[in-house]
């Protein structure tokens, strides 16, 4: 039989919460787990952690088969592998059809939308119950229980990774320095004309993330400061340093490869963030965040799982969730609040 297999598909914050599920049956079943996922970042994100075997990555799994080579191209190469336990984690079904198509009976599968959500759990919490699950076929001699472990996403950086933000580091003049981090943007923020509309439910004016971006550089007047993104995140960025007018601010969107950005996000001092993937990197790796939600539910999407050093902000407008409705006084309070007892908690 072959070695288990897991199917999830999603944003790069989903991914490093999964790995929790992965580690989990890497322990389990005492061998690499493959993986099909989606997004140019999955294969950097994923290769260098400890018990992640073959990646398989997918741009689509909505079109239709018949028209997609991709899709057929991974039917072939599972049907080669051959069936095994598979976890299924995709909460809407798309791409369930490609596993049977491979040959993997359903007997072989867990699927999460067989799990009923328990009140208040995040994910890494579901991730884990996930990994306690045994597929039917399995059931007469199952794999021995997952062990136990905290309900957190943990990243470490690989030996290539931490030298590739040395370098990083070194060309940008930053080396030995504090580092303090910013991500305004989220993919949202790269859909359309206008950042301020209705669909990105993550937007904060880029006014009040210049105030925030001041505060900290008063409270650390030695730090380099950098607002992190995508390319297209660049210009939003250059708002942002034109409205907090401070120096030693550095604009390092589009300049942010996954192996970089992992371990430069776990030597930071601390990163303010929307609720998007970096965040997610960050706290898996013991960086105080502080994290601002505008829809979402923070109980199930609290950046790295329910013990990782962050502080989560809510706000309302008008008695309805909303981003908006968070202050620029209240981020800088949770900021000075966190980063002075992960202080005091690491002595």
């Amino acid at each position: 039989m072959a070695r288990p297999l897991v199917m999830r598909c999603g944003a790069l914050g989903d991914m490093v919460l999964v790995t929790a599920l992965i580690d989990q049956l890497h322990a389990r079943f005492g061998a690499p787990v493959d993986v099909i996922t989606s997004g140019g970042w999955a294969r950097p994100l994923l290769a260098p952690r400890r018990g992640v075997g073959e990646i398989h990555t997918l741009r689509s799994r909505r079109k239709p088969y018949w028209l997609d080579r991709e899709q057929q191209a991974l039917v072939r190469r599972l049907r080669e592998r051959g069936a095994g336990p598979t976890w299924y984690c995709d909460g809407g079904g798309h791409g369930r059809e490609l596993l049977r198509r491979a040959g993997i009976a359903d007997a072989l599968v867990c699927d999460t939308r067989d799990l009923p959500w328990l009140p208040g759990e995040h994910f890494v919490e579901r991730w884990l119950r996930m990994a306690a699950l045994t597929p039917p076929a399995l059931t007469a001699s199952p794999p021995p229980a997952p062990p136990v472990r905290d309900a957190n996403a943990v990243l470490v950086p690989d030996s290539g990774e931490l030298a590739a933000c040395e370098a990083w580091l070194a060309r940008r003049g930053l080396t030995d320095r504090t580092l303090v981090a910013f991500q305004a943007g989220n993919k949202r923020t790269m859909r359309g004309l206008f950042r301020r509309r209705a669909s990105n439910t993550k937007y904060w004016p880029e006014a009040r993330w210049g105030t925030v971006v001041r505060g900290v550089r008063d409270a650390l007047p030695e730090a380099a400061l950098l607002l992190l993104g995508v390319h297209e995140e660049s210009g939003l960025n250059a708002d942002i340093a034109r409205a907090a007018g401070v120096r030693d601010l550095h604009n390092v969107a589009g300049d942010l490869p996954i192996p970089v950005l992992l371990p430069l996000l776990g030597r930071c001092h601390s990163l303010v963030s929307v609720d998007t993937g970096p965040a997610h990197v960050a706290a898996a790796q013991d960086c105080p965040t502080v994290t601002l939600f505008g829809v979402a539910d923070p109980a199930r999407f609290r950046p790295g799982g329910v013990g990782t050093p962050v502080a989560v902000l809510t706000g309302t407008v008008e008695g309805e969730p909303d981003i908006l409705g968070i202050t620029p006084a209240a981020v800088l309070e949770a900021w000075r609040q966190l980063t002075a007892s992960h202080r005091q908690s690491k002595g």
